[in-house]
């Protein structure tokens, strides 16, 4: 059982963040360019926005752009923030390409609890800051992780 925000799915959470980065890239969102950011049709755009609107997570004026409301924010926050966590630990501790690291982050932000996430993160400023300190102690944990020692 995957533990969503709010018990949106991992689609739904997907919508908010674009729309979030959408609006930080351009300052604005709209149906057509979330569409092609995630590589749907229109038509489930709409379907989206209209349950996201009704849900208080989005405001949308018909033909008019696309906007979270102060709850819809926290939430792409906190899905962004997941997102970055994850992303760092896989890409900065389990030396995984960074496309490899950048989308299992994006698959696993929406299955994992804050709980976790919290753990995680601390989990990574504890071996960051006081075992892998020195290049050496990197290069040794990455010759571990690929099975070079």
């Amino acid at each position: 059982m995957t533990q969503n925000i709010d018990n949106l799915s991992a689609a739904l959470e997907n919508y908010l963040e674009t729309i979030a980065d959408l609006k930080k890239e351009k300052k604005y969102a709209r149906i057509g360019d979330i569409a092609k950011v995630l590589d749907v049709k229109s038509s489930s755009v709409n379907v989206a926005i209209n349950f996201l609107t009704e849900s208080g997570l989005v405001i949308h004026e018909k033909y008019g752009y696309v906007d979270l409301t102060e709850k819809g924010e926290r939430i792409a926050a906190e899905i962004r923030r997941k997102h970055d966590i994850l992303y760092r630990f896989f890409n900065d501790l389990l030396f995984l390409d960074a496309g490899i690291a950048a989308k299992e982050a994006c698959e696993v932000e929406h299955c994992v609890s804050s709980e976790t996430i919290y753990r995680l993160e601390r989990l990574y400023s504890l071996l960051k800051t006081h075992f892998l300190t020195k290049p050496e102690d990197m290069r040794n944990l990455q010759d571990y992780l690929e099975g070079k020692k």
